[in-house]
């Protein structure tokens, strides 16, 4: 079975970088889409950023488009999210996330398989 091992969340002062790893493990398929979403207290849980195995195609949400960077290396079935310039706004628990049938949409009912949440706080 798939799973999704995420690493690398902690408290950031605004300004400031994370980078959040994402391992895979058990992914038999090449053809899938992989990434990540995040969930804020009170807030519905939003796609971020994804990578498409097969052809590198690259979504971001525009709330961290030109701030964070998303990248894969495929040999080891590992994501990693490059967060850059952190707001207090970016403070969520982020969770990565695989589409099996690389559907094309980064919403959370097109993923099949999910990582636990890591947390990240952006505070002075």
């Amino acid at each position: 079975d798939v799973q999704l091992q995420a690493s690398g969340g902690g408290l950031v002062q605004p300004g400031r970088s994370l980078r959040l790893s994402c391992a895979a493990s058990g992914v038999t398929s090449d053809d899938y889409t992989i990434g990540w979403f995040r969930q804020a207290p009170g807030n519905v849980r939003e796609g971020i950023a994804s990578i498409a195995s097969i052809d590198g195609h690259i979504y971001y949400a525009d709330s961290v488009k030109g701030r964070f960077t998303i990248s894969s290396d495929d040999a080891k079935k590992t994501v990693i999210l490059q967060m850059n310039g952190l707001k207090p706004e970016d403070t969520a628990v982020y969770y990565c996330a695989l589409d099996s049938t690389a559907s094309g949409l980064w919403v959370p009912a097109h993923m099949d398989y999910w990582g636990k949440g890591t947390l990240v706080t952006v505070s002075s």
